[in-house]
């Protein structure tokens, strides 16, 4: 998935970690837009949805930004939270 999702122009971050356990793992990702989300899910679906939803417990789903509609109808059978942003800055 990674490579996959490395070759999208429009994928920016994404990281994956694991925890102590050794049974959670933690996805970042982050998208130019909302259609590179789109196109990112178009990819997922296609390619590693089954597998990877089949094998994980997806307990949260949290959004940051302003996703566009079309982005959030996508999302949503994810249960995602939704954050919208407030301030700040990255480097």
């Amino acid at each position: 998935m990674i490579e996959s999702t490395k070759a999208e122009s429009g994928a920016l971050i994404y990281e994956w970690s694991i925890g102590d356990d050794g049974s959670t793992a933690h996805a970042s990702e982050r998208y130019a837009d909302s259609a590179a989300v789109l196109a990112h899910l178009g990819t997922f679906g296609e390619k590693f949805a089954q597998r990877l939803l089949g094998a994980v417990d997806v307990t949260r789903f949290v959004v940051y930004g302003a996703p566009s509609d079309e982005a959030i109808g996508a999302l949503s059978a994810f249960g995602p939270s939704y954050m919208t942003p407030l301030g700040g800055f990255a480097r």
